[in-house]
């Protein structure tokens, strides 16, 4: 029996979320049973009804456990930043503490986890939680492997969010010199593609790699690019030296849909270069046709071409600068 099919059925925590969502096809496509956690089965359900629902309260080990039963992996999608806890921090450690443990009494062989990119000391309560939660599953018993990304960049992710937003919305910007810090933006696809890879990945131990996009991208390009993608005018940027990410985050609350409480944790992550350590993920497991950061944001502008229009003023704000765009191409 190969490593593919001893751990055949998977548990896939955050199921709702972003990046699960993206993540579900890949993995039956890939020959996993998929086991679906959440919070709330009953909604989940209504709107997915083929799936394997069960519910997961990933503070409570017997919620865990039970959730884990029968099953051979794990993929460890969940981000207690959403929750608006004042302490989410701690709360990460102790939910992955719990998940680590309940994880050796199951006997899954594999969790892979969805971190972030290695940020200096200084870095926000959002980065540092990151960091810390892959530290404590690798820390664990069960073979973990944390995969670490920057910008994901996709329909439903909330850094793409804010940036699709800014560049939408906004013909003139101030710029803040946290936007000229560099980025290695990624493809959702490539993301998922990591995860799967991940599960099947021969490791002798905990370990972690980065996942890199493509590009080299600072802040400035990322928004500049992301307007020629949208067919809007590049935004008129104003350089200023003053203005600090957590200041900025409060015109982010303003022009973006993004939760403030959550998208503010993000922008104050901004003020560092976020580069990977290398790409040794993707040459040891042979994906090397990554997503172009132009042919990413068109994919996720598609899927979101798919929702209802944009309503409210912000919703007029955008067809009259992308009408301007066109007018001024």
């Amino acid at each position: 029996m190969n490593m593919h099919e001893a751990r055949r059925k998977v548990l896939l925590t955050g199921a709702t979320g972003f990046v699960g969502r993206h993540a579900y096809r890949a993995l039956v496509d890939a020959g996993w049973a998929v086991r679906c956690a959440t919070r709330n089965v009953a909604v989940a359900e209504q709107r997915w009804p083929n799936r394997e629902w069960v519910q997961l309260d990933v503070s409570d080990a017997a919620s865990v456990s039970s959730a884990m039963t029968g099953c051979n992996a794990a993929l460890y999608l969940v981000h207690g930043m959403a929750t608006h806890s004042d302490d989410f921090r701690r709360e990460e450690i102790e939910q992955a503490q719990t998940f680590a443990a309940q994880a050796e009494d199951a006997g899954l062989s594999r969790i892979v986890y969805l971190g972030g990119v290695a940020a200096p000391d200084d870095a926000s309560e959002h980065l540092r939680s990151r960091e810390e939660v892959g530290q404590v599953l690798r820390a664990g018993s069960v073979p973990a492997l944390e995969l670490r990304a920057s910008m994901i960049v996709g329909h439903g992710s909330l850094s793409w969010l804010i940036v699709r937003d800014l560049a939408a919305r906004l013909p003139l910007m101030v710029l803040p010199r946290w936007l000229e810090s560099r980025t290695e933006p990624v493809a959702i696809d490539d993301i998922v593609t990591a995860l799967v890879l991940g599960l099947d990945m021969e490791m002798s131990e905990s370990t972690w790699y980065d996942v890199p996009g493509p590009e080299v991208l600072s802040g400035r390009q990322i928004l500049e690019r992301t307007a020629a993608v949208l067919g809007v005018r590049e935004p008129l940027m104003i350089a200023v030296p003053f203005l600090s990410p957590r200041l900025s985050s409060h015109w982010v609350r303003f022009v973006t849909r993004a939760d403030w409480s959550v998208a503010r944790e993000v922008v104050v992550g901004l003020k560092t270069d976020l580069i990977a350590e290398d790409h040794r993920f993707w040459e040891l497991t042979g994906h090397h046709e990554l997503v172009a950061f132009d042919a990413a944001a068109r994919t996720a502008l598609d899927a979101e071409h798919r929702d209802p229009p944009i309503s409210g003023p912000w919703g007029l704000v955008e067809r009259v600068l992308r009408l301007l765009g066109r007018h001024g191409s």
